[in-house]
């Protein structure tokens, strides 16, 4: 089974994705937070359950909403319903179906000059995600508690910028009430938001690199999806064009599933070899799976 390739087709796939995501369009007029039954159900992506157009419910808030409960439970639901889309796709949802994604993927289109962050930093810099992880979902709302024992979402708390721009944002311009009790926390997100705004322009997919949890969960399936990139070396040529064209700056003759791929297909698309391939193949992995024991 093959999935779609190319730019526009994968751009035609994210805006539909976001428009499902996000299909309650009398809340973004009304600034009114969609309850019906829906929003019981994890979507995939980072999609802020305060977003007005939102249908379903972000899987990271509900993790720390649980966590950060009195009893401080574990989400079953919401962990699996990560590792479930991890297992089926790894990154490719970061790729196609996260409306965040899609965000940076536009900004990066804007005629301002690039830069690319040398090897080094750029290396350090990968790991500060799976920290924002650690600390900010899994650890600071079962930790970090109030006088009541409660912990806070501290992600989407202190960092999240697609809670600020799809949740916060629509609210406040509709609501003059909520206006008036903006403060410090608020300044400070939308700080976030911006700096990672003027980073996508410059720099491709910058959240998704650095800071994105939900990325980095869905990095560590990539090895073991059912979804997996491969290169010929029979075919490939070593002109390198792969890793020129690839968003993340990977490796692709070297990892093609590494961590880092979002399966984008921008290496696809600039192999003139066609030595790169991608897809679901049950029976190759199930031959993998058998060579590995």
């Amino acid at each position: 089974m093959k999935i779609f390739n190319g730019s526009r087709r994968r751009l035609g796939i994210q805006l539909l994705f976001a428009a499902l995501f996000n299909g309650y369009a009398v809340g973004f007029a009304k600034g009114q937070i969609f309850t019906g039954a829906s929003k019981g159900i994890c979507v995939p992506v980072l999609n802020c359950y305060s977003c007005p157009g939102a249908l379903g419910a972000c899987p990271l808030g509900a993790m720390q909403a649980v966590a950060g409960g009195y009893k401080h439970n574990f989400s079953f639901y919401a962990v699996g319903s990560v590792m479930l889309f991890g297992v089926l796709l790894g990154r490719l949802i970061c790729g196609f179906l996260c409306p965040f994604g899609l965000v940076q993927d536009l900004l990066q289109r804007l005629p301002v000059p690039k830069i690319r962050v040398p090897k080094g930093i750029d290396g350090a810099l990968r790991y500060l995600k799976y920290v924002v992880l650690v600390v900010f979902v899994l650890a600071m709302p079962v930790f970090v508690t109030n006088a009541f024992g409660l912990g806070a979402p501290a992600f989407c708390k202190w960092i999240c910028p697609a809670g600020t721009l799809g949740g916060a944002l629509p609210l406040l311009s509709t609501n003059a009430s909520l206006r008036a009790t903006v403060g410090a926390l608020f300044g400070w997100k939308l700080g976030v938001l911006v700096a990672i705004v003027i980073l996508s322009t410059l720099i491709q997919r910058p959240f998704c690199k650095y800071l994105c949890p939900l990325g980095a969960i869905y990095g560590l399936c990539n090895r073991v999806s059912f979804y997996q990139q491969r290169v010929d070396h029979t075919v490939c040529v070593g002109c390198g064009a792969c890793e020129r064209a690839c968003p993340m700056q990977i490796d692709v003759r070297r990892a093609p599933n590494s961590a880092e791929c979002i399966r984008c297909g921008a290496c696809r698309d600039a192999c003139r070899a066609h030595a790169i391939s991608a897809g679901v193949d049950i029976r190759l992995l199930a031959r993998e799976a058998a060579a590995e024991k």
